[in-house]
């Protein structure tokens, strides 16, 4: 028999699922500048806001997460807050890009968690097609001249 669950019913995974995106929007971070008025180093505490991710949720509640898909995302009970979860992983990134709240230039990486890609995929030369002008000449003096 295995370790008994952390948490009992979708309910309870739900509760602390809030309770970690409300710990993740409130992170408080100590920001230090020089005073030229004062001469002197001054700190302050920044309310910052860090990503929700399902492995950062784990770290959170104390649980591996192996032991997270292997117990919550396989059993069909908790099958709707481990999907919302995973949404609400993929809308807290994107919006939080889109405010600015992360460096865009971390967009590919993060995104691509979630199956975006920067990638655009172009036609190998030999297969596109040839625009009006070219077409023609190919016609008139064949494939050889260009």
């Amino acid at each position: 028999m295995g370790r008994p669950r952390k948490f009992k019913t979708p309910k309870a995974l739900a509760n602390n699922w809030d309770a970690y995106k409300d710990w993740c929007d409130s992170q408080e971070v100590l920001a230090h500048a020089f005073s030229a008025k004062n001469s002197e180093f001054v700190s302050e505490g920044l309310k910052r806001k860090i990503t929700y991710t399902i492995e950062g949720f784990c770290v959170w509640a104390g649980i591996s997460r192996s032991i997270f898909y292997d117990t919550y995302a396989a059993d069909s009970r908790f099958s709707d807050i481990v999907t919302r979860m995973k949404e609400e992983c993929e809308v807290d990134a994107r919006r939080k890009f889109e405010l600015g709240e992360i460096d865009a230039k971390l967009a590919p990486l993060w995104m691509s968690r979630h199956g975006y890609s920067t990638k655009t995929e172009s036609a190998a030369p030999d297969q596109r097609e040839d625009d009006p002008l070219t077409k023609s000449l190919k016609e008139e003096f064949g494939d050889g001249v260009l």
